[in-house]
C-alpha cells in the first residue's frame, strides 16, 4: 500500500509539473505573438486557488469515500473490468453522470457557489483550468456518481474514470482552440469548452460534455460559437476581483446572505437550491 500511495504522490506532482510547464509554454507564445490572452495578476490567482483546491481535496477525501463504500459493499452486481466493453460501459455512464453533474452545478445555487470558481477568469487559457473550487466533494457531487457503485462499478474505476476525463478537459481551455474537423461533432472541444466559458446571452448554460458532447445534442444543450460577437468570459453580471478569497466564497456568501434575509423555509430553500440569478 505505501508503494501504491508513493507511486501515486509522484504521479500527481509529475502531472501538476507538466500542467505548469504547458501552461508556461501557451503564456510564452501567446507573449510572443502579441495576443493579449494571458494576465500576469490572474493567472497567479487561478494558481493560488487550484493550490488550495488540492490541499481541501486531501483533508476531505476519506470523508467522501465512507458513503461510496457503504453503498458498494451492497451493489446489485459484480462488474469485472475484465475486458473491453464493460470499460467501455463505465465510460459512458461516467460520461452521462458526469453531464447531469455539471447541468446541475449550472442550475442549482448550492453547486454553482463551487463550481462559479472556474469560471470567474476574464481570460481563458491553461491556467484557468486549474482554478477549481473547494471542497466541492462535501457538497454532494459525488452523489451523481453513486449510481454506477450501486451497479456494481468499484468507486476507484468510476472516480478513476471521471479522472481521466477531468484530465482530458485541462486542453480544453487552450487560449486559441484549433478546428479539429469531424471530431467536433462527437467529442467535446476546445472550440465547445469556449462556448461553455462564454457569459455571451446565447452561450450561458450549454455545453457540458467532459469528453463527449453526444449527450449536449441529445439533451438540447449544444450551441456553437455565435457569429456576430465576440466571446466573453468571466461571471455574468459580477465584478471580477483578483482577491482569491472573494473568488472561492463570493458566491457562497452571497447564496447564505440571500438565505438569511429571506422570509419563510420556502424562500430560504429557494436561495440555497434554486437557480442561480
Amino acid at each position: 500500500m505505501n508503494a501504491i500511495a508513493t507511486f501515486g504522490h509522484r504521479g500527481a506532482l509529475l502531472l501538476a509539473l507538466l500542467a505548469l510547464s504547458l501552461m508556461l509554454v501557451e503564456y510564452l507564445f501567446h507573449k510572443f505573438n502579441h495576443s493579449d490572452s494571458h494576465d500576469a495578476r490572474e493567472t497567479a490567482v487561478s494558481l493560488a486557488i487550484a493550490l488550495g483546491n488540492k490541499v481541501t481535496g486531501l483533508l476531505t477525501a476519506g470523508l467522501v469515500a465512507i458513503p461510496l463504500l457503504f453503498v458498494y459493499r451492497y451493489r446489485l452486481f459484480d462488474v469485472a473490468l475484465d475486458n473491453v466493453w464493460a470499460w467501455g460501459a463505465l465510460f459512458v455512464g461516467v460520461e452521462f453522470c458526469y453531464y447531469l453533474h455539471h447541468v446541475a452545478m449550472h442550475k442549482i445555487n448550492w453547486f454553482w457557489a463551487t463550481h462559479s470558481v472556474h469560471h470567474s477568469p476574464t481570460r481563458l487559457n491553461l491556467s484557468a483550468a486549474v482554478r477549481l473550487g473547494w471542497g466541492g466533494p462535501l457538497t454532494g457531487g459525488f452523489l451523481f456518481y453513486l449510481p454506477l457503485v450501486a451497479l456494481g462499478f468499484h468507486p476507484a474505476a468510476v472516480f478513476g474514470m471521471l479522472a481521466v476525463g477531468l484530465l482530458y478537459q485541462f486542453f480544453l481551455h487552450l487560449a486559441h482552440p484549433p478546428d479539429l474537423g469531424p471530431l467536433e461533432y462527437v467529442l467535446n472541444t476546445p472550440r465547445h469548452h469556449q462556448v461553455h466559458h462564454a457569459s455571451n446571452d446565447v452561450c450561458l448554460d450549454k455545453n457540458f460534455g467532459a469528453v463527449l458532447i453526444v449527450f449536449d445534442r441529445m439533451f438540447g444543450t449544444f450551441a456553437p460559437a455565435p457569429r456576430d460577437e465576440a466571446l466573453r468570459f468571466g461571471l455574468a453580471g459580477t465584478a471580477p476581483t483578483l482577491n482569491p478569497f472573494k473568488v472561492v466564497f463570493g458566491v457562497w456568501a452571497r447564496m447564505f446572505g440571500a438565505a438569511i434575509r429571506a422570509k419563510g423555509v420556502g424562500a430560504k430553500l429557494r436561495a440555497l437550491f434554486g437557480a442561480p440569478a
